[in-house]
């Protein structure tokens, strides 16, 4: 098992890195060349910048039982599909029962944007949320 995370923009990588370190669980980390990101305990990956392109490289290199740190649904969706674990940055475990859900209002959110709508977008991050984040890896990696 390895830690994948879809590194461009997410705030976890540092909570994700210690306990993967706790655990012995191998971290890579992917990033385009817009978010060089380097940490110690981590391998990183740099891809080129391209629309999709962290996603495509972290689909190739996922196996059957890793877990992967993502706010992207199709990505998940993919992931789940290989047999791999995905869980989002705010602690949401991406599973079977969930994922055509969430890919449909992904969809519908696109459609109303394309229409004009303005969305909110996500609220400020929060200690709860980090906190909930890491009683979600923890279950998924059986703690």
């Amino acid at each position: 098992m390895k830690i994948l995370i879809d590194a461009d923009g997410c705030p976890v990588v540092d909570i994700t890195i210690k306990i993967g370190k706790e655990k012995n669980i191998p971290i890579v980390m992917l990033c385009d060349t817009a978010h060089i990101i380097q940490r110690a305990d981590a391998k990183t990956i740099t891809v080129s910048k391209g629309s999709d392109s962290v996603d495509f490289s972290l689909i190739r290199l996922v196996e059957k039982g890793d877990l992967i740190v993502t706010q992207d649904y199709g990505l998940a969706g993919m992931v789940l599909a290989k047999g791999g674990l995905a869980i989002r940055q705010d602690g949401l475990i991406y599973s079977n029962n969930n994922i055509d859900r969430l890919l449909n209002e992904r969809h519908n959110a696109k459609k109303l944007r394309k229409g004009g709508v303005r969305l909110k977008g996500p609220k400020k991050r929060t200690i709860e949320d980090d906190e909930k984040y890491i009683s979600s890896i923890k279950k998924v990696l059986g703690e």
